[in-house]
């Protein structure tokens, strides 16, 4: 079984999609590894997927040999060619919160909350770097972006306190909490405006806890080059650690699951109604988070 909290220190990880399928890679600066396709070639028992890694499920001491070696240059594929599948593709729970920066509270005309608001998304909205969200023909005509660091939980988690909380952490990725603010203000219920297909894209990469402050991370998004948010994560009103322990409080936290910690202002909601001007087919949007990463996706 693959001790996760030794094998995973220091990677900057993904799934990459190939002709062969999806499985894991690990970013170096020779390009991304391709593990899976070494471990079809070689039968090393290898992890083959971020999911493996999270679960424990592979050897970790073959793939720790295989990283401090050097692999070879056609088990290499460069960053700009790759192919980008969702870092986590089977969490049991994808769970988000709602103005955790007062300034995005503010813009929409909120108080700031008292505790953690949540709401969910579903697999269906995972997605990948470099993918497509389809709004033509949708229900929704009110598109807007929320760039946002997502937390893996890489450790099942039940009443954990703050102090320990960031030891059940895995690692962090750069999310998009895409949204519909028509569908999402039908009722007093979220969902609809949250949880369409493609609607979660996570990473390209997952970075390894033990190389990120989750709580001194720049955050910013652009669309179509032009900057619209610029944060930084120090500016949440609950941090990472409150979060954690606050959800776990209530229900258990699985290995694998995902938490998207809040969006800061900057999003088209808070413009004045004369200046609100939606995204549409065509718009592509940029997240980018301290050392997380970049991510684009594109409205088709």
């Amino acid at each position: 079984m693959l001790n996760t909290r030794v094998a995973t220190k220091g990677l900057t990880v993904t799934n990459i999609v190939t002709a062969s399928g999806s499985g894991l890679g690990v970013r170096t600066s020779r390009g991304i590894v391709d593990v899976a396709a070494i471990n079809r070639a070689q039968q090393l028992g290898l992890p083959t997927t971020v999911d493996d890694l999270i679960h424990g499920r592979g050897d970790g001491e073959a793939l720790t040999r295989l990283l401090a070696g050097s692999p070879a240059a056609n088990f290499l594929i460069p960053e700009a060619s790759a192919r980008f599948a969702p870092v986590v593709t089977q969490p049991e729970k994808i769970i988000c919160l709602g103005l955790n920066y007062r300034a995005h509270a503010a813009e929409t005309g909120a108080a700031a909350p008292p505790a953690p608001i949540l709401f969910n998304k579903f697999n269906n909205s995972l997605n990948g770097h470099k993918g497509t969200i389809t709004v033509t023909g949708h229900p929704g005509k009110r598109w807007d972006y929320e760039a946002e660091m997502v937390i893996v939980m890489g450790r099942d988690a039940r009443n954990v306190t703050e102090a320990n909380a960031l030891e059940y952490v895995f690692g962090y990725a750069t999310g998009q909490d895409f949204s519909a603010r028509d569908l999402q203000n039908l009722s007093s219920q979220w969902m609809l405006g949250k949880a369409g297909d493609g609607w979660a894209p996570v990473g390209p990469w997952v970075v390894s806890a033990d190389q990120i402050d989750p709580d001194n991370l720049d955050i910013k998004c652009f669309v179509n080059g032009e900057q619209r948010q610029s944060s930084n994560t120090r500016n949440m009103i609950f941090n990472t650690r409150f979060i954690i322990s606050f959800i776990s409080r209530h229900l258990s936290l699985k290995a694998g699951d995902i938490i998207f910690t809040g969006t800061p202002d900057g999003v088209i909601l808070g413009y004045p109604p004369e200046k609100q001007v939606w995204l549409k087919a065509g718009d592509r949007i940029v997240t980018s988070i301290g050392k997380l990463g970049d991510q684009e996706v594109t409205l088709v």
